[in-house]
């Protein structure tokens, strides 16, 4: 089994900083796809950003040059770095993983979501 733990959520206000984390552990063999997902109350949950295993890198349009992702393969470990808060980012963010387990199954994991809110 794989478990991802999130961390990082919070209250700020706009125009603050947070930075969130998502750590899998388990019967890991490799990670492929990490990402970051958010869902706000009454909307469907959209991609916020993705980061394949080569590093490479995109983004939903609406955080382009505010949010960061980044991964730290050595920790199982996934970032984003969100700058310049809005209080349209309020949402539950999930992160979600692509792995390759010990038995060489691929599947998706999800993350129990963490809370971001962004007053005005």
């Amino acid at each position: 089994q794989v478990q991802l733990v999130e961390s990082g959520g919070g209250l700020v206000q706009a125009g603050g900083s947070l930075r969130l984390s998502c750590a899998a552990s388990g019967s890991i063999l490799s990670i492929n796809d990490m990402g970051w997902y958010r869902q706000a109350p009454g909307k469907r949950r959209e991609l916020v950003a993705r980061i394949t295993s080569g590093s490479s890198t995109n983004y939903v349009d609406s955080v382009k040059g505010r949010f960061t992702i980044s991964r730290d393969n050595a920790k199982n470990t996934v970032y984003l770095l969100m700058n310049s808060l809005k209080p349209e980012d309020t949402a539950a963010y999930y992160c979600k993983f692509r792995v390759v387990t010990a038995t060489l199954r691929e599947s998706d994991y999800w993350g129990q979501g963490t809370q971001v809110t962004v007053s005005s």
